[in-house]
């Protein structure tokens, strides 16, 4: 195609993307599952161009910034906390499920040297953060599970990656030492750690220097490519270095970040990310055309096919579950004992757990890149579409039927939420008044009334509706000031309430919008 048509085939995406996401909500299915399915019916339309993409491309181009998003999002805190649970299932699950898959694989195809069933194993075995987190916005899950289950979405791209291509390289290599590659996974992972560390102290400092919301909104974008494509250029995880910055600069924006900033940036990179996450799935389904058309020009005919792609499929869900209820039976018997905090953990928790493994692009992407003669490709291309399919369209739209049959134990009710809220605001609105109180003379507090008069009810009483904010009677430079006083002092009560852990991630990002609007009107009057 030339470039034209690409950019009308592009356009024509898009406009595909938008039908097929309000066929998605008039449905109530999972977004990502119509994408998939209308890029598949779409690829099968004469008249539309089969497509074929680079997969190392598409990683470059799509992963670093939808990393940086849910990095950005996470709550640190959290993060740290449930990080034994991440690492299990990002690093434990991801090997246990390659070798799983690797078994099976060799029974089938015994042939083939063990290598190809590991290349399969670590296409399949990762979650997708970009699946993941679609189907996560649509859940209400507790917050621990969330928090795991995105952790691991981060985390486990990079294992997942790494083991595959330690598994191409075996099959070129014809040999493999396991302590080897287990220095080189380290050395992969914590480098890339560390070079995503650093690369975003020195992009907070620059962040801090551009002034322009527009400058630093580009500057972010900018800062999630760099992470993503030195930590790769220097043979560390660049998967791994997107998350590092991502979750740093999420933890510094509440202080390097203007109001007029946070609110802009919130809008870009929403419309960002739904555009990219979108882009891929139907991307997904519209390559399946293509994946066919090469195996019917080989040997074996598609039915040849099946029972393997069935077989990795019922792997791939088994390994999982198998993994995840041991985990769960090693809780109980350390909690028994009295080594280890905290309450036990839940059997629904856990089948949560195991039934949100949904695959996407990435596995597609790691498929592909195989060459062309690599031995088994075919079944690994088909194998890959088939776990993407079943684990998109099957489990992701009976995910939220599980979550609202089993008692997900532990979770923040609403009414917990309300009551840490208006203790938080309580708090905010007590410091506010303090404050102004304070820095008001006389004659501007006679002419600032109504503003003290709002801030002390708050203070009186956070768990009613506020108080409308009479603006016409007081002037306006002094209302603009006052209130500006006001949401300074505000933020940075809530940021010292967030850092001692008196409040949750969920109220801090509540308020701090709250506080952002008021600063961003008073600035723009």
């Amino acid at each position: 195609m030339s470039l034209q048509e690409q950019y009308e085939f592009l356009v024509i995406l898009l406009m595909a993307i938008i039908v097929l996401e309000l066929i998605a909500r008039k449905l109530h299915l999972p977004p990502a599952a119509a994408l998939i399915s209308g890029g598949a019916l779409l690829a099968f339309v004469p008249g539309i161009p089969s497509i074929s993409f680079d997969p190392e491309f598409v990683l470059v181009l799509f992963l670093p910034p939808l990393l940086l998003s849910s990095a950005y999002s996470t709550a640190w805190r959290d993060f740290k906390r449930h990080s034994i649970a991440i690492i299990s299932l990002a690093v434990g699950a991801v090997f246990f499920t390659t070798a799983a898959v690797a078994i099976a694989f060799h029974h089938m195809f015994p042939e083939f040297p063990w290598a190809i069933g590991f290349a399969l194993g670590a296409c399949v075995s990762p979650p997708d953060a970009v699946a993941v987190k679609v189907v996560l916005e649509k859940l209400r899950l507790p917050s621990h599970v969330k928090t795991v289950l995105g952790g691991e979405s981060l985390v486990n791209d990079a294992s997942g990656l790494v083991l595959f291509h330690f598994a191409v390289a075996w099959a070129a290599a014809g040999s493999f030492s396991a302590g080897e590659a287990l220095l080189t996974f380290s050395m992969v992972s914590v480098g890339g750690v560390v070079i995503g560390f650093c690369i975003g102290q020195v992009g907070i400092r620059i962040l801090e220097r551009l002034g322009s919301s527009e400058l630093v909104i580009a500057g972010t974008l900018l800062l999630a490519a760099s992470s993503y494509i030195v930590a790769d250029q220097c043979g560390a995880s660049g998967v791994l270095s997107t998350v590092a910055t991502g979750l740093l600069l999420g933890w510094r924006q509440h202080e390097i970040f203007s109001a007029a900033t946070r609110i802009a940036a919130t809008g870009f990179w929403k419309v960002l990310v739904f555009i990219m996450q979108s882009m891929l799935f139907i991307l997904v389904g519209l390559s399946l055309r293509g994946t066919l058309d090469r195996i019917e020009a080989n040997q074996h005919p598609l039915g040849h096919y099946i029972v393997p792609v069935l077989m990795t499929v019922g792997v791939v869900l088994l390994s999982r579950f198998l993994w995840l209820i041991g985990s769960h039976m090693l809780k109980i018997a350390v909690s028994r004992v009295g080594l280890a905090s905290g309450g036990r953990p839940t059997l629904s928790v856990t089948m949560i757990l195991s039934w949100a493994g949904i695959r996407g692009p990435v596995t597609l992407a790691a498929a592909l890149a195989l060459p062309d003669d690599f031995p088994g490709r075919d079944v690994i291309l088909l194998s890959a579409f088939g776990v993407i399919f079943v684990t998109v369209i099957i489990q992701g739209p009976t995910l939220p039927l599980l979550v609202r049959v089993l008692p997900a134990t532990g979770s923040q009710t609403a009414e917990t939420l309300a009551n840490d809220e208006a203790r938080a605001r309580k708090r905010m609105s007590e410091v506010q008044y303090a404050a102004l109180a304070d820095a008001a003379s006389s004659d501007a507090a006679g002419r600032i009334a109504c503003v003290l008069d709002f801030y002390r009810e708050r203070a009186e009483d956070a768990t009613r509706p506020p108080p409308e904010l009479d603006v016409m009677s007081a002037p306006l430079n002094a209302r603009s000031d006052f209130t500006l006083r006001a949401v300074k002092a505000g933020r940075a009560e809530l940021l010292r309430m967030y850092r001692a852990g008196e409040v949750s991630d969920h109220v801090l990002r509540k308020l701090e919008l709250d506080l952002d609007v008021q600063e961003y009107g008073a600035e723009s009057r």
